[in-house]
């Protein structure tokens, strides 16, 4: 009988270990399937990151240049309008003064769902110039802008299942405005946004950690992430929700006003750097292995997210 048992749990050993082998296999195989232009990745970054931009401040010249460049690589990716232009203008009040900002908004219909909605956001403004000094914002957040457009690239040869709304919101840094107005003003219903993923600081972290923040909030998000199994030597994490006494990013960011309205969100980021909202916020500090796999990560979750009925 003993014999008999130490063979069983043999079997189930081999079974199990053969079964984590094959998830792992497909993993692997689902992020080389939702492979992007990581050179086109790294010069996006670069560029908006630059100092031609100006550190790209709401209502600045930099600003418009940046909103410029959005609209005309999504022209070159195939990526529709959502409004007309792309352009969603608003004017909005913080601080005593008044600014005039544009979100910028493209979309990408779904091949069986396309009345239902994905959201997937960056916000593309920063701080600009302050005391004589550009503050380029590469990781904060030119780099969830320049993911954007590698989830058009993706898009161009794997329609999605539900419609995707690209969105480079405007005024994060004043306030979340820019994702504010949109849901306020949203050009689709409400109801039919399934889910909003939210990229902002994602192409550095010395430990290779990337946090995915919003499954606290709903159980099959949660076990999306739990699951996920990364070809690269990238950790995924959950946390930063309010509930493991770590900051909580629950309203850190754009994908705030969509978790208020109730819509399902995954905000991907990492954790404060020593040049988060500094000068040195710069290209040449950003960690481009790291940024292509993380990159490739959230392509890879949208893929099973997807899928998902939502």
């Amino acid at each position: 009988m003993m014999h008999k048992t130490c063979l069983t749990i043999f079997v189930l050993l081999c079974y199990t270990t053969l079964i984590k082998a094959q998830v792992t296999e497909q993993q692997i195989n689902i992020e080389q399937h939702y492979s992007f232009n990581p050179d086109s990745l790294i010069h996006h970054i670069k560029t908006l990151s630059s100092d031609a931009f100006e550190g790209r401040r709401t209502g600045t010249a930099g600003a418009e240049k940046a909103k410029q460049y959005i609209i005309n690589k999504f022209r070159s990716l195939n990526v529709t309008p959502l409004i007309q232009d792309y352009q969603q203008p608003f004017t909005f009040t913080t601080r005593g003064k008044t600014y005039k900002a544009i979100n910028v908004l493209g979309l990408i219909k779904g091949s069986k769902k396309p009345e239902e909605y994905i959201v997937i956001s960056a916000h593309y403004d920063h701080e600009g110039i302050q005391n004589n000094q550009i503050y380029n914002g590469a990781d904060d957040d030119a780099s969830g802008v320049a993911a954007l457009f590698a989830f058009a690239e993706y898009f161009e040869n794997h329609l999605p299942t539900h419609s995707v709304i690209l969105a480079a919101f405007d005024a994060e840094e004043l306030g979340i405005s820019g994702s504010h107005y949109y849901v306020n003003n949203s050009i689709v219903p409400l109801n039919k946004i399934k889910l909003n993923i939210n990229m902002d600081m994602i192409s550095r972290n010395d430990k290779n950690e990337l946090y995915a923040v919003g499954t606290a909030y709903n159980t099959a998000l949660k076990s999306v992430i739990s699951n996920y199994k990364s070809a690269t030597d990238l950790t995924l994490l959950m946390g930063h929700d309010g509930q493991d006494g770590k900051q909580n990013w629950t309203h850190a960011s754009d994908h705030a006003p969509f978790h208020k309205k109730k819509i399902p969100f995954l905000y991907f980021g990492v954790e404060d750097h020593k040049d988060y909202h500094k000068p040195s916020d710069t290209f040449e500090n950003i960690h481009p292995e790291f940024y292509k796999n993380a990159v490739k990560a959230i392509i890879s979750i949208f893929g099973t997210v997807d899928a998902m009925q939502l």
